[in-house]
């Protein structure tokens, strides 16, 4: 297309001086600020999975493996819809998008992550592990990319592959995936919900002129970001007290859930009430602090039980 080769022609060769721009942008590519809730999610469901005493090697080996796989989502993500994100204030700076990486180098290095990734959680976490991964990059790029520009239950479709690292760890530890693991799921596919909500209403005008539909048009925008979210809150709440009844998480751990759930829930109905630019900054910012804390919660030794989901 006459446009990747405009966008490849931009990208000027550097000298060894630059070399840490290059590397800068790269590390971009992999949108590490969205790995780290990745490694927490799947470090979380490793050790719930996991005896009182496992080997942190294989826990770091887990992560090490999903991440690999998620940054190469990320990169290969971004090398499909370069075009659209050009057209965003928001992402036009994207190495890609503004042309500082040749589109062809974005797809070799986002297809190397990938499979290396796979092969690492293969060979150090098992086959499942590996099946799950392979399955969620597929999900995210072939299903939850091209819906996008296509229909508003983008978000329904992108939050099961967003909802899958923490099985990704119960199968590290257990080469199974228990009934108890699908709740640690859950969590993670109904918090996505309102964090996404949030971005997509700061950015619906960029959204819109990019041609993606993560939005429906017209009056009904308000209505269905704020239905959204409190019905994804409403859920949120009692389902991330369930590892207590299931036999993960301490009564302390119900408490810290129910203070943080309260006040996720309280920033989430503020935005439904008032839909704005900084209603919906809050609830983000809302929404990053919550769901690494109730998940830190979980997995602290001092709020875990001693028994164990039957391995």
């Amino acid at each position: 297309m006459a446009s990747e080769r405009i966008a490849a022609a931009n990208v000027v060769p550097r000298s060894r001086a630059e070399h840490p721009t290059v590397a800068f942008d790269y590390w971009a590519l992999t949108k590490p600020d969205v790995n780290v809730l990745i490694a927490i999610t799947t470090a979380a469901g490793f050790c719930i999975a996991s005896p009182a005493a496992f080997a942190a090697a294989a826990l770091g080996h887990t992560v090490a493996g999903t991440l690999l796989v998620a940054s190469g989502a990320a990169v290969l993500n971004q090398w499909m819809e370069r075009h659209f994100d050009a057209r965003m204030r928001r992402t036009a700076r994207r190495p890609v998008a503004a042309g500082r990486i040749a589109p062809g180098r974005a797809r070799e290095f986002g297809t190397l992550l990938s499979l290396s990734g796979v092969a690492y959680l293969l060979a150090a976490a098992g086959v499942l592990a590996a099946v799950l991964a392979t399955a969620t990059l597929l999900a995210y790029l072939l299903l939850y990319t091209p819906a996008k520009r296509r229909t508003p239950l983008c978000t329904l479709i992108g939050a099961v592959p967003g909802a899958m690292p923490p099985l990704i760890g119960w199968a590290a530890a257990r080469g199974r995936l228990d009934p108890e693991a699908w709740i640690l799921f859950a969590i993670v596919f109904l918090w996505q919900f309102p964090h996404f909500m949030a971005i997509a209403w700061m950015y619906r005008d960029d959204y819109e002129r990019a041609g993606y539909r993560v939005l429906p048009a017209g009056e009904r925008q308000a209505s269905f970001v704020t239905n959204h979210t409190l019905l994804a809150v409403v859920a949120l709440v009692p389902v991330s007290l369930l590892p207590v009844a299931a036999g993960y998480a301490s009564p302390l751990y119900d408490l810290g859930a129910v203070i943080l759930g309260v006040a996720f829930a309280d920033v989430a109905a503020r935005f439904a009430q008032r839909p704005s630019g900084s209603t919906a900054r809050r609830l983000l910012l809302a929404s990053i602090v919550y769901l690494p804390l109730v998940f830190m919660l979980m997995i602290l030794p001092g709020l875990r039980l001693a028994t164990q989901v039957t391995p």
